[in-house]
């Protein structure tokens, strides 16, 4: 507390937890009695002197072990202030037990009574807290043994999900210890595969290079030894024979590749009830049957975004289906060699890559497309890249006499005039397309393109003002 360890309140029932108490008088001996008169805990040999007094010698003495729990109850308690004086008044204000010296000193003017007068009602008040504080306990007790028992269903529950874990682990590793042999058989069976055909085409080249070898070297005897009359006589058979090897088909590379990869993160499918990843792709791109597809793969607009896609596929023709191959595009202006376009590739992960540009200059490009450092089907084509969209800047209209209100200095770009000095066209009248029409270049067709080039100042005003009317 604030005032130090003096302050704390002191605990009259610490000696009856804390074993024997002292004697009060010689404070050597333990008490062994008590004397219900003075209050004062005795030992056996200031009991005794404490009979042979005059003063003390008609006191009731009782052995402790006959007094309850031998507590302090009863025994006199004296001030800390004032030692002689046993504390019997209690000061409301300061919530606490004082003596008469307190009342006239430290406590003057503080409301006070008797102990035994308040004892009733700071008595009932902690018993109503007593009790409150045990329906708590109480409380406590059940919230206790709930989360005891919580703690044992929660050792439980882990003990039967570690075994559930335990029981998924085993499983898993043994189907992926299943799914690797089936993908090193795979292998295997993709390795023998790829070595028979390797030796087939071996074989079959061998024995061609043997046979041209044989009729070869059976000309060049002939050439050098025979007379003329021999090489006349086996002239048609020689050249029959050679003409054969010469018309045989052979393919210049290995009839296989080494185009066999690992993907780890591929899924394939289920093995042994458990979802397992990691499948080997031999499947290689072939630059000659990748294709391009797009609306505008030959044409696109000055400072417009345009692209097309790349669709990648196998020796045989099927989609590669997965991405990661070298695609390289150039796009570079025909007349012009220092104006390239910087196209922006985008891998979709599937097989297919967009290319994406935006031309800067209108003209002819060429444009080349690359995987694996060769031109893929329909490369090199060309790109006609075009002035950007000319918004039309007159009005779609009928005729100039309607939309401008009947005004003759109205013109329109069709050419059409009206008599009476009207310079626009009119309905049924000399150069009316027949049909409505831009007024700023004559097309018929109300979404295209303005085809109009810079009209007069004369021209533009009477349009403009066709346009405000």
């Amino acid at each position: 507390p604030p005032g130090g360890v003096s302050q704390l309140t002191p605990d009259y029932l610490a000696p009856s937890r804390g074993g024997a108490a002292g004697c009060d008088l010689c404070a050597d001996g333990a008490a062994a009695r008590r004397c219900l008169t003075c209050g004062a805990d005795l030992c056996l040999f200031c009991c005794q002197a404490h009979r042979r007094q005059k003063k003390t010698a008609s006191h009731a003495v009782t052995e402790l072990e006959n007094i309850k729990d031998c507590s302090q109850a009863g025994k006199t308690l004296f001030c800390p202030s004032h030692p002689t004086e046993e504390l019997r008044l209690f000061c409301e204000q300061c919530d606490q037990p004082v003596c008469r010296d307190c009342v006239v000193d430290r406590h003057r003017q503080h409301p006070y009574d008797f102990t035994s007068n308040v004892i009733h009602r700071h008595g009932d008040a902690l018993r109503e807290l007593l009790k409150s504080t045990q329906q708590h306990m109480g409380t406590l007790e059940d919230v206790l043994g709930q989360i005891d028992d919580m703690g044992s269903a929660v050792r439980s529950r882990a003990e039967a999900v570690a075994t559930e874990i335990c029981l998924f682990a085993s499983g898993y590793v043994k189907a992926i210890e299943v799914h690797r042999d089936q993908l090193l058989k795979q292998l295997e069976d993709l390795k023998v595969q790829k070595e028979n055909l390797l030796h087939l085409q071996k074989a079959q080249l061998q024995q061609l290079l043997l046979d041209m070898r044989t009729g070869v070297g059976f000309t060049e005897r002939l050439l050098t030894s025979g007379s003329d009359l021999e090489i006349l006589i086996t002239k048609g058979v020689v050249a029959s024979r050679l003409a054969k090897l010469n018309s045989v088909a052979y393919n210049t590379h290995p009839s296989v590749d080494d185009g066999i990869q690992f993907s780890p993160q591929k899924r394939a499918g289920q093995c042994c009830g458990y979802e397992v990843f990691g499948a080997i792709l031999n499947k290689v791109v072939d630059p000659a049957r990748c294709t391009l597809h797009g609306e505008d793969l030959h044409s696109a607009r000055q400072h417009q975004l345009t692209g097309f896609t790349l669709l990648c596929n196998d020796t045989t023709g099927e989609r590669m289906g997965r991405g990661g191959e070298a695609v390289q595009v150039t796009i570079t202006h025909k007349d012009k060699r220092d104006c390239a376009v910087k196209p922006t590739v985008c891998d979709n992960g599937d097989g297919t890559y967009h290319i994406s540009y935006s031309p800067e200059e209108p003209g002819l490009y060429a444009v080349c497309i690359y995987v694996k450092g060769q031109h893929v089907q329909g490369s090199p084509f060309t790109l006609m890249v075009k002035n950007k969209f000319c918004e039309h800047q007159g009005v779609f209209h009928c005729c100039t006499f309607c939309s401008s209100g009947g005004q003759k200095a109205a013109r329109c770009a069709c050419g059409g005039t009206m008599p009476g000095g009207y310079q626009g066209c009119g309905h049924g009248h000399k150069g009316h397309p027949g049909c409505p029409h831009w007024s700023c270049c004559g097309q018929v067709k109300e979404s295209s393109e303005c085809l109009g080039g810079p009209p007069s100042d004369t021209s533009q005003r009477s349009l403009l003002r066709t346009v405000a009317l």
